[in-house]
């Protein structure tokens, strides 16, 4: 009791010194908010510390400006009705959440020597969906290993993503290489790369945007020598993976799956911004599209992997309906160290990972499969002796293969610093959705409905190609993302993001002003980085160096994106709000005039933002492709019984969102394993 007494008291006063307009959130409110998010405190800790942190914010506020008129269009709702529902919404939502870890596969702690006929490493995106799909075969036995916990019911609140990335316990927190070239608005010059440590992966951190890319980007992979991964030969993963919850997209069993495990929906809930948006593509002669199917130029509201008003993880999706499943095994808390490999056969064997302080050797009869992404797959490679001969001898590794492992990294970049502000309370602004008089959060927690369950304020986007305005077809090089909210002025952004103290006070002189943001994502970057290791030691994070904007080409393109927000701000749709850019004097930009090349260069170099798309550094290719690590059946070229499947093993980044598109590897993965190992037709669902 007194842990939580101790916790509540820092948490209520860091939490108020937020609200009231604090210039940096202090490092214990963060380590309260992990401890939250994290379930380390009692039930009743936490309903007593929602209701109790956050009344007295209201009569702080009554000195502030004046920034809240209802979002559903209704100023006549009791106070005290909101506050009663919230407080038997939190009981329900808590009780859910006990539900939900009752779902979670039990805890396995293997010995050393035990065996296995499949081990997968990573129970994120990729692993659970593996995972899952082997343990259909009830004659063979899997291990899943995880380096975190449990998933928890509060990870499911689709608006607080961003508080996720505060955790210690939740997300890896790398950071790129320092550079004098990109991330010159961050701490230190290094931009933040969250990665999920949950079961779940980063399908329990991410925003919950469900886009597949176009097909033109499955078949270049196809074009660059990897037989059977041509759009149509990968399409019947993307239906198999998903149940359609779009009514009107149901019907379209050409594009869409009902029957998967995952669940697909529109946002239950739109501001009238995000609403002004899609109108104004309209305006702009853009169509309404299903970007998931025939076509993806155009506007749409966001398709999210969201069910019934809360996320649904790769965890949550496949594991949760076999958790009683006997053949599947998971150890959590469980950190791989390395693929142990017999030199004289050239076969992974098993794997090497501590828990608990301990070293465990697991042994696989059959194969291991890599599912840790693009950061930690290449990672645990070089690790085991796999990657640049030269790069591993100096680090005392044994080389047993030379292979390009680490190369061809990719990430989806996005400029961040287009908000504009509006003259009406029609955003989403956490001071006012959190605040227990206002009815947002017990309709959160009673029904799973309103603004909450917008997914980290992500509302709608638009797909366009800049260098061909007029096509509506194709594919598109720079993807618009629309959030109800401004960046600038958000409470917690800055943090996420990593700001330097100049950045941090540009932002945070719009923190009473209203608004909404355009996030213009540079979709097919020419520009390619590496990551490297830094010791001969898992626990030292290795060297990331994305080289944002290497190439020329793309910030040719990132410049055409923000023109082209640009023309959506001066819609007859946007200027409903009285739409007015944030237009900032940039630190580094003063001397190069406003709108050109060189300053629009100036901006998007200071703060670029990853979208968490990190990608191709175990590259897929044909056998004799001097630059490929796995081969089309995402075999490690040279070693037996070795797999590697998550984003790592992209030839070339799609364009769209990542998650499912993983989702997609996963499931093709786990065919090519069964028919190799016979076991096709003996599946059972």
């Amino acid at each position: 009791m007194d842990l939580n007494v101790t916790i509540y008291s820092n948490f209520q006063r860091q939490f108020f010194i937020i609200v009231s307009h604090s210039k940096r959130l202090e490092a214990n409110c963060l380590d309260m908010l992990s401890k939250v998010l994290s379930y380390k405190v009692s039930k009743m800790f936490v309903l007593f510390s929602i209701v109790a942190i956050i009344v007295p914010i209201q009569s702080d506020r009554q000195s502030l400006p004046k920034q809240y008129s209802n979002l559903y269009g209704d100023e006549n709702i009791s106070n005290l009705s909101n506050l009663l529902g919230m407080g038997i919404g939190v009981l329900n939502f808590l009780e859910q959440g006990q539900h939900y870890l009752n779902q979670e596969i039990p805890e396995t702690t293997p010995e050393s020597g035990d065996v296995y006929d499949f081990v997968v490493v990573g129970a994120g995106t990729a692993g659970a969906t593996v995972a899952a799909r082997l343990s259909e075969i009830p004659q063979v036995k899997i291990l899943l290993i995880e380096a975190g916990s449990n998933e928890n019911i509060l990870m499911d609140i689709p608006l607080a993503v961003h508080f996720l990335q505060l955790s210690n316990d939740l997300n890896w927190k790398y950071q790129t290489k320092p550079s004098n070239r990109y991330c010159l608005g961050m701490n230190n010059n290094r931009c933040n790369w969250p990665r999920g440590k949950v079961m779940g992966g980063s399908s329990v951190l991410n925003y919950m945007i469900a886009t597949r890319g176009g097909a033109e980007d499955y078949d270049r992979w196809a074009e660059m020598g990897n037989e059977g991964w041509a759009y149509k030969d990968v399409l019947k993963y993307f239906k198999k993976l998903e149940t359609i919850d779009i009514p009107e997209l149901q019907s379209d069993t050409t594009y869409h799956g009902t029957k998967g495990p995952l669940h697909i929906s529109y946002p239950l809930f739109h501001t009238p911004l995000a609403e002004a948006f899609v109108e104004a593509g309209k305006e702009l002669k853009y169509p309404l599209v299903d970007y998931n199917g025939k076509n993806m130029i155009g506007f749409s509201y966001v398709q999210s992997t969201i069910m019934n008003g809360t996320r649904m993880s790769s965890n949550r999706a496949y594991l949760y309906p076999i958790h009683d499943r006997k053949n599947l095994h998971v150890t959590r808390q469980s950190i791989v160290r390395k693929v142990l490999i017999n030199r004289r056969t050239n076969r992974a064997i098993g794997v090497e990972f501590t828990k608990y302080g301990r070293i465990i050797s697991v042994l696989a009869s059959k194969e291991v499969i890599l599912c840790t992404g693009a950061i930690g797959s290449p990672q645990l490679l070089m690790l085991s002796g796999i990657g640049p001969a030269e790069h591993l001898t100096k680090l005392g590794i044994d080389v047993i293969r030379n292979a390009p492992v680490g190369e061809n990294l990719m990430d989806h970049v996005a400029f961040g610093g287009l908000t504009w502000t509006v003259n009406a309370s029609v955003d989403i602004k956490m001071q006012d959705i959190i605040n227990p008089t206002h009815p947002y959060v017990g309709d959160f927690l009673m029904r799973r409905s309103g603004p909450i369950t917008i997914p980290g304020a992500c509302e709608a986007l638009a797909f366009i190609n800049t260098k061909h305005p007029e096509k509506r077809s194709g594919l598109p090089d720079i993807e618009l993302l629309f959030t109800g909210g401004g960046f600038k002025g958000d409470l917690l952004l800055p943090t996420v993001m990593g700001l330097n103290t100049q950045m941090h006070q540009i932002w945070h002189k719009y923190i009473y002003k209203h608004g909404w943001t355009v996030m213009p994502m540079l979709l097919k970057p020419k520009s390619r980085g590496r990551i490297r290791l830094l010791a001969n030691d898992v626990n030292v994070k290795p060297e990331i160096v994305p080289n944002y904007f290497d190439d020329v080409e793309d910030v040719k393109t990132m410049i055409a994106g923000i023109k082209a927000a640009m023309k959506i701000s001066q819609t007859k749709a946007m200027q409903t709000f009285d739409s007015q850019l944030c237009n900032d004097t940039l630190p580094g930009c003063e001397n190069y005039s406003y709108d050109s090349f060189a300053y629009w260069e100036c901006a998007i170099r200071l703060i670029p933002c990853t979208i968490y798309h990190y990608s191709g550094t175990c590259k897929m290719g044909p056998r004799e492709d001097p630059t490929a690590v796995v081969d089309p059946k995402l075999k490690v070229i040279d070693i037996q019984g070795l797999r590697v499947a998550d984003a790592s093993i992209m030839p070339d980044i799609i364009s769209a969102h990542t998650n499912i598109p993983v989702y997609m590897i996963a499931e093709k993965v786990a065919d090519m394993i069964k028919e190799e190992w016979g076991y096709l037709k003996q599946s059972v669902s």
